[in-house]
């Protein structure tokens, strides 16, 4: 959601911000409130929610495309929604964190029993900390998942889970412009 646009992506394509009652590649923006839009596609209308994994108004059991299209914000900040271990998050691209951060309260949000991980001294631009390493069962972003990701868990407080590189050596980054495009390496 971009206030009161939809940020749509429609067959894997960049993303866009579409105002309601205009169309995108077919996909009419209905009505947007809070966390979701009313989109419609094909005669059919779809309530999609911030954080929910993508609609597929196509075929059933679509495999994932590998390919991963993220708009910078108007800081330059790649983000992007998505998921830990099938909980919603919102993540930003960060190529210097060594691996996938989140903090104490997100990690309590969804659920993680980070204390069970081992602590470790986190260094961070304000220093270090202590923090607990752990491996996220799944992280999900659009509409590619991956598996077995390392992530630490710190007090500090963050506004976003920080997409480190443990999720983005997985992946051939290429940025162009205003846009980052992450390719599955497989």
């Amino acid at each position: 959601m971009l206030g009161s646009r939809a940020l749509l992506m429609v067959d894997g394509g960049a993303p866009r911000g579409v105002a309601v009652g205009d169309t995108f590649q077919g996909v009419k923006v209905l009505s947007t409130s809070g966390d979701s839009a009313v989109v419609e596609v094909g005669g059919k209308r779809l309530t999609l929610r911030l954080g929910e994994s993508p609609a597929s108004v196509g075929g059933r059991g679509r495999a994932s495309s590998g390919r991963i299209v993220l708009p910078a914000d108007g800081g330059g900040h790649f983000m992007g929604q998505g998921s830990i271990n099938g909980q919603a998050v919102q993540f930003m691209v960060d190529t210097g964190a060594s691996s996938v951060a989140l903090s104490v309260s997100d990690a309590e949000r969804i659920g993680l029993d980070y204390r069970a991980g081992q602590p470790v001294r986190v260094g961070t631009a304000n220093g270090a900390t202590q923090g607990w390493r752990l491996k996220l069962r799944s992280v999900r972003l659009g509409d590619v998942e991956v598996y077995e990701v390392d992530a630490v868990v710190t007090p500090l407080g963050m506004p976003f889970v920080l997409l480190g590189n443990s999720y983005l050596n997985r992946f051939q980054m290429k940025r162009e412009n205003d846009q980052m495009t992450l390719d599955q390496r497989y």
